[in-house]
């Protein structure tokens, strides 16, 4: 098999790189864990959790997001499965110096692939000097024949693209402005049967990785889905990429890392936030 490269350090280049706006930034739940107070559930297992104490599901799914959600939108509504999202995510806490520091780059793209508002925050409170928009994948239970939802920076909806400077893109939906989520099995089935030929993924989020590389933040790669969609997100875009991964690969992580020509940056992501908002690299 295949393998990826591990850095102990991060290189002056990725800091140099988002400042460029030549690397878009691309964060996952794990990104909750530098704010300060309560935050909501910052991966699957938690969700899971939060939404079986609202609606029983059957012990064995359980602990599967993806099937509880299914459950729950079958046997009591996709109204109910939905007010049990936006419940989850209706509070979050005030975004970390990294969110902060991401949203005044200006840059071109920022992917977002978890549920709550916080970067989306982060942007709003830097308006003054950044001009955004945001756009966001949309269930086709709810949206039949519509994959995506544009929102301008005031969360007023869009029927068109809108070519902002910077884009947010919320693959797997988001709380704000309009409780889009994309949780269950038949969302992402929907969503999946056509990824491959690109329908989900926005037409400005495609032109624009054509020049850029990712920088992975709060992600991991140990499920299908997030792997699934960070390959179509990926795809034709100008590289390099680096991922932020302080734990161990699993075999499938490190399969992954490898395919997409990832580099691991195997330092904790606390540590990488310190030294990208300082702009120097942490001792």
């Amino acid at each position: 098999m295949s393998t990826f490269d591990t850095l102990s350090e991060l290189p002056e280049a990725v800091i140099d790189g988002l400042r460029a706006g030549t690397l878009a930034p691309y964060l996952g739940p794990g990104m909750l864990a530098l704010c300060e107070g309560a935050a909501p559930p910052d991966d699957a297992a938690a969700l899971a959790a939060v939404l079986t104490a609202k609606v029983s599901v059957p012990g064995k799914i359980r602990n599967r997001l993806t099937a509880a959600a299914q459950f729950i939108e079958n046997f009591k509504h996709r109204k109910t499965l939905v007010q049990a999202m936006a419940d989850a995510y209706a509070r979050h806490p005030a975004p970390s110096p990294l969110h902060r520091w991401l949203a005044g780059l200006r840059a071109p793209l920022i992917v977002d692939a978890w549920y709550d508002d916080t970067m989306r925050s982060a942007l709003a409170d830097a308006s003054d000097h950044v001009d955004w928009a945001e756009v966001q994948g949309l269930s086709q239970g709810e949206h039949f024949g519509t994959w995506l939802g544009w929102y301008d920076a005031t969360g007023q909806g869009q029927p068109d693209p809108i070519e902002a400077p910077t884009l947010l893109y919320k693959p797997w939906g988001g709380h704000a402005p309009a409780r889009n989520f994309l949780v269950s099995d038949s969302d992402f089935v929907e969503v999946m049967t056509e990824i491959d030929i690109q329908t989900p993924i926005p037409g400005p989020v495609q032109q624009r990785r054509r020049k850029l590389g990712f920088v992975f933040l709060g992600c991991r790669f140990d499920d299908q889905l997030p792997r699934a969609f960070a390959r179509q997100i990926l795809k034709r875009s100008a590289g390099p990429h680096h991922a932020v991964l302080p734990e161990t690969p699993t075999r499938m992580e490190a399969r992954f890392l490898a395919e997409q020509g990832i580099t691991r940056i195997a330092l904790p992501l606390a540590e990488v936030a310190g030294a990208l908002v300082r702009g120097a690299v942490a001792a």
